[in-house]
This record gives structure tokens, C-alpha cells and sequence, in this order.
């Protein structure tokens, strides 16, 4: 990661600009872990409460989402008007203090409430990340730096499936929660500590003063009737609810279906997420980085492509009779289902004035999270058991069948917004 280069004229370079994208990194790691614990876990969960598929999707879907998307909003705004270091870190603590309490969970009414309060937490852990590190790194920079960033969700995972079900398969499904929420605790403090914030337009050729804030009704307005800004979300969106649909019961469909054990689990399928899911966010940044420099069009072309690449991969994923076999599938979809995210975001930052980045943030998060992360587990885990209650064998490999669909709408929407972008920079 390069950091030396002199940004644009007028703009002024960020201090230590490696160390703050690396604690907003592990932040964002311990952010996905916390949330992926309930998936990674859901064979022993399900065991001990005796809850179904379809009242997993809903804990790690649509109840999860309810508060994780529309508290970013209120979040965002207030962070934009004051310190979005202070906001992360108590959003940091706050989420941690309910994993713990997931851990500690007697039944699901418990642990719904709890993964609730997490969602509420982590609302205000992505947005601020996404405008520190904007007025951090200056433009042609940004996307390979949120794609770092964009590590924490890979990263995140495959260690909550080798500490999480190594950890469960000796000491029992609740330790891994109890001990992760402790070290976000701890982190949180080290966030508010060494972590300074960004003058907002800090890395911007020209940007509002720092004391400029931005209105929320007019913002949110700006982002609703902003045909780019909202191909980008919905687009992100329909790509999500493949992700989270699939991500929330993969570890589940491999142990059900393909025969695998939770300490195979620990070693193999953490390897394909930090491999897969990892390789995609480094390589997807730097590509778009290399084709935004000829054209804005490539922050939807790039998500486009890497989607239609992934489609005929997720299928055969799907139906693979073994799971080594489905693992290296599985390999070559996570690679390219990743695109989407640091095109997405690094389009909507840049798009936005610096005053509205957090908020413009959130409400990026906001349609893509209540699409993907809120329907598409609820989906799944629905479909599941409709599946199985009529008699099929397979319930949960044809619920995973029925997101192919959704490939094919956010491919149309990212066409569509590669329509838009084209448009835009021949009128200008």
C-alpha cells in the first residue's frame, strides 16, 4: 500500500495513515466475527435450544437487520456533526458487551434479544470507518484502501470459524461468544485512545469547512432521488441477499449436506473464506482503482463481471456431491462475489459531499444490509424448512438453489448504473 504519493493539490495527508486503516480493520474483523459466530455455531445452537431453520434465519437475518439498519441512520447523521472516532468506539463496546451476553443465552427468546442489541451496536461500526478513511487516503487511493478495510468481513470469518469451532468443539458453543465480546471490550478502549480524527475534506482538492453540518432530511433526500447513488445500493443490495444468504448457512449446509465435521469446518472452511473471500477484497480494490483511472464506469462494470463469473461456480457449489470438491467451488465464488462492496462504497463516498459521507454511508449500508443481510438468511432458512416440510431430503440445498435469481438482478442493476456513469461523464 503505497502512501508516500503526494495527494491532490490542496488536500492534505492524513497522519499515520497505515495505522488507522489497521485498527479500523480489526475493528471491522472483530465487527463480522462477532456476527458470524451465530452461523458458524448453528449446529450446536440448534441442538441445545432446539430452534429451526427458519427461526435462525430470522435472528440472523431480518431481527439482526431491523436494528442494524435503521439505527445507522440516526447514527450516521449524529456522527457526521460530531466525532466519528468516539462514535465507533462506543459502537465497538456496545456490540461486544452483547456478544458476551449471546454466550450467556438460556433460550432463544434470550438470544434473539441479544443478537438485537448486537445489530444495534454494530450500526455504528461501518459508516464512520468508511468517512475516516475517505478523509485519510486521498481519490485513486481510496478504493485499494477500502479494500483492505474490507478484509475485516474475510478475515472476521474465517477466524470465527477456526477459533469459534475449535473452541466449540472443546469447551461448548458459548465460550467463543464470551471471549470475543471480551476482546471487543478491550479494542474499543484502544480505538478512543490512539485513533485521531480526520479533518472531514482532509484528502478533497476542495471540500466544506470542518464546521459545516450537514442537514439529515435534505441528505437522506439527496441519496433517495440520486439515481446513482441508489443502482449502487440496490445493486450491492441484490448482490447481499446471495451473500448473507448464503454466508448465515453455509457452514450449516456443509455439515448437513456434504458430511463435513466442526473441526474440518475450523481448518478447511476457514482457509476458503481468509483465501476466497480475502483475495477478493485485495484484488477487487486495486482493480477498480486501475479501471476507475480510465473511467468511472468501472465501479459498476467491475461488480458486473465479477458477478457473472461467480454465478455458474455458485452452482456447481451448490450441487457438488463432496465437500472438498464444494469447498474449491466455493473458493472461486468468493473471489468474485466481493467485487460489489468496495466499488459500491468508494462510488457513494466520492459521489457525496465530505459533511454527508457518514450519513451517505449508512444509508448505502442501510438498503444493501435490510435487502442482503435482512431477507436473504430469513429467506433461506424459510425456504429450508417449506422445503423439507414437503417431504424433501435436501430442504436446504434447494432453499440455496432459489438465490440464483438474485445474480442476475444485481448484474442487470450494475449494467444499468454502467449505463448511468457513462451518461454522467459525457455530459460533463
Amino acid at each position: 500500500m503505497a502512501t508516500d504519493t503526494l495527494p491532490p493539490s490542496g488536500a492534505q495527508p492524513a497522519a499515520r495513515p497505515g495505522f488507522v486503516l489497521g485498527m479500523l480493520c480489526f475493528v471491522y474483523v472483530l465487527n463480522f466475527l462477532d456476527r458470524q459466530l451465530l452461523s458458524i455455531l448453528a449446529k450446536p445452537i440448534q441442538d441445545a435450544l432446539q430452534i429451526s431453520d427458519g427461526q435462525l434465519g430470522l435472528i440472523s437475518g431480518l431481527y439482526f437487520a431491523m436494528f442494524y439498519c435503521f439505527i445507522a441512520i440516526p447514527v450516521g447523521w449524529f456522527a457526521d456533526r460530531t466525532s466519528r472516532v468516539g462514535v465507533l468506539s462506543v459502537a465497538c463496546a456496545v456490540w461486544s458487551g452483547a456478544t458476551v451476553a449471546c454466550g450467556m443465552a438460556a433460550n432463544y427468546t434470550q438470544l434473539a434479544i441479544a443478537r438485537m442489541v448486537v445489530g444495534f451496536g454494530e450500526a455504528g461500526g461501518v459508516p464512520p470507518s468508511y468517512a475516516i478513511i475517505t478523509d485519510t487516503y486521498p481519490p485513486g487511493k481510496r478504493a485499494a484502501a477500502l479494500g483492505i478495510f474490507n478484509l475485516g468481513p474475510a478475515i472476521g470469518a474465517a477466524a470465527g470459524v477456526a477459533f469459534g469451532a475449535a473452541i466449540a468443539e472443546k469447551f461448548g458453543w458459548r465460550i467463543p461468544f464470551i471471549a470475543v465480546g471480551a476482546i471487543g471490550v478491550v479494542t474499543a478502549l484502544a480505538v478512543w485512545l490512539t485513533v485521531h480524527e480526520p479533518r472531514r475534506g482532509a484528502t478533497d482538492v476542495a471540500g466544506p469547512a470542518a464546521a459545516d453540518k450537514a442537514d439529515f432530511w435534505p441528505t437522506v433526500r439527496m441519496f433517495l432521488s440520486h439515481p446513482i447513488l441508489m443502482l449502487a445500493a440496490l445493486g450491492g443490495g441484490a448482490t447481499q441477499f446471495v451473500t448473507y444468504g448464503l454466508g448465515n448457512f453455509a457452514v450449516l449446509f456443509l455439515m448437513r449436506e456434504k458430511g463435513m465435521e466442526l473441526g474440518e469446518v475450523a481448518i478447511w472452511y476457514a482457509l476458503v473464506l481468509l483465501i476466497g473471500m480475502g483475495g477478493g477484497m485485495i484484488v477487487s480494490g486495486r482493480v477498480i482503482d486501475r479501471m476507475v483511472k480510465k473511467s468511472r464506469v468501472g465501479y459498476a462494470t467491475a461488480p458486473a463481471l465479477s458477478l457473472a463469473v461467480a454465478m455458474p461456480f455458485y452452482l456447481a457449489f451448490v450441487w457438488a456431491p463432496g465437500w472438498p470438491l464444494a469447498l474449491a467451488l466455493l473458493t472461486v465464488v468468493m473471489v468474485f462475489n466481493y467485487f460489489y462492496l468496495s466499488a459500491s462504497v468508494a462510488l457513494v463516498q466520492e459521489e457525496v459531499k465530505p459533511n454527508q459521507r457518514v450519513l451517505a454511508g449508512a444509508l448505502l449500508l442501510l438498503i444493501m444490509n435490510f435487502i442482503g443481510l435482512g431477507l436473504g438468511p430469513t429467506w433461506v432458512g424459510f425456504a429450508s424448512d417449506w422445503f423439507t416440510a414437503q417431504g424433501e431430503a435436501h430442504g436446504l440445498q434447494l432453499a440455496l438453489y432459489t438465490l440464483t435469481p438474485f445474480y442476475i438482478i444485481a448484474i442487470g442493476l450494475f449494467l444499468w448504473l454502467a449505463t448511468r456513469l457513462r451518461r454522467q461523464e459525457a455530459s460533463t
